[in-house]
């Protein structure tokens, strides 16, 4: 996105045409108050419209509501470390360059160093791009102020530091879309140990996102001693994923209930959790099974439900469960 001040691209015709004035009550308000000669109306006019079609296109509360809404999903979502070949030519066979090849070469400590490097930069990453989207808020919030104002003449008095102020929204616009997306971490060591005579590929690590698994709240019921979860990925992965899922009860009276909590791994999206007291709040968070390369997970979605009250049957309560319908 580049806002070109100079000039600021407008169209000497459309602004002979009454669609890129005001209002006709608003211009001939100003005439007949005497605020400003025609030419100096003419171009308070101009830049006006230049300032409300920044607004409603580089600026606009559609644009802004679409950036907090890809924000709030990288705030939920996992970051990895991907360990991929600096330099790859087509038809490359060679088998250092694959990726189980390549992490048997990377030395494990130095990895784990850049593990927490790359966990500092996805918490820096995320805290940068609240920031800048602060600021593309309460710039238009300020322009659109300065925009709605009655008087033209302090408009045109401070033309100079609007411009300054688009073309550094401008700026802050596309440092936030280039950050949008995870890039590429600096090493500063070698990553892969000495194997001898073997040539070994110049490797590069990124930063990569996963998307977040999430509850479906829909077809997740409790029961009166049993619940079935179900959960769901937005981008299917290419490959079937293993899953973490936690319960817990929530407020157990005696020390028998604080058992009633446990941590289930699961290879599949549906889970059934038996042996629950009945008429009780339980709460279950899923997540990813833990990989090697996950560097940064700031959220898991978390459900509370509520089994059906009854008399409490069968044996007593223990963790098990079993997967649930597929």
């Amino acid at each position: 996105m580049n806002f070109q001040v100079t000039g600021l691209g407008l169209d000497k015709r459309k602004l002979d045409s009454p669609q890129s004035f005001l209002g006709q009550e608003e211009a001939e308000e100003a005439e007949d108050g005497q605020l400003l000669e025609p030419d100096a109306w003419r171009t308070y006019v101009e830049r006006r419209n230049a300032l409300r079609e920044f607004l409603t296109s580089d600026l606009s509360p559609h644009l802004l509501r679409r950036h907090h809404a890809r924000m709030e999903l990288l705030r939920r979502c996992s970051y990895h470390l991907e360990v991929l070949p600096k330099h790859l030519a087509l038809g490359d066979q060679n088998p250092l360059l694959l990726p189980h090849a390549m992490f048997q070469l990377v030395d494990p400590c130095k990895f784990q160093r850049m593990k927490t490097v790359g966990a500092a930069q996805a918490r820096i990453q995320l805290l940068l791009l609240a920031d800048l989207l602060e600021q593309l808020d309460s710039g238009r919030a300020e322009l659109d102020a300065l925009l709605e104002a009655p008087d033209p003449r302090p408009f045109l008095a401070g033309w100079a530091r609007v411009e300054q102020r688009l073309a550094d929204l401008s700026a802050v616009m596309d440092s936030f879309l280039a950050m949008m997306v995870p890039g590429r971490l600096h090493i500063k060591h070698r990553l892969v140990s000495d194997v001898g005579a073997t040539k070994v590929p110049h490797i590069r690590l990124m930063l990569s996102t996963q998307m977040p698994v999430m509850f479906d709240r829909k077809e997740s019921v409790a029961h009166r001693d049993w619940a079935t979860l179900c959960w769901f990925v937005t981008v299917q992965p290419a490959a079937p994923e293993q899953f973490e899922l936690r319960f817990k009860l929530l407020d157990p009276r005696t020390q028998q209930e604080c058992l009633q909590r446990g941590v289930i791994p699961v290879a599949a999206c549906t889970f059934d959790v038996h042996n629950l007291l009945p008429n009780r709040a339980y709460k279950f968070t899923v997540k990813r099974a833990e990989s090697y390369t996950l560097v940064y997970e700031p959220w898991q979605d978390s459900l509370t439900l509520h089994t059906r009250p009854g008399p409490l049957e069968g044996p007593a309560p223990s963790l098990r469960g079993k997967p649930g319908r597929p």
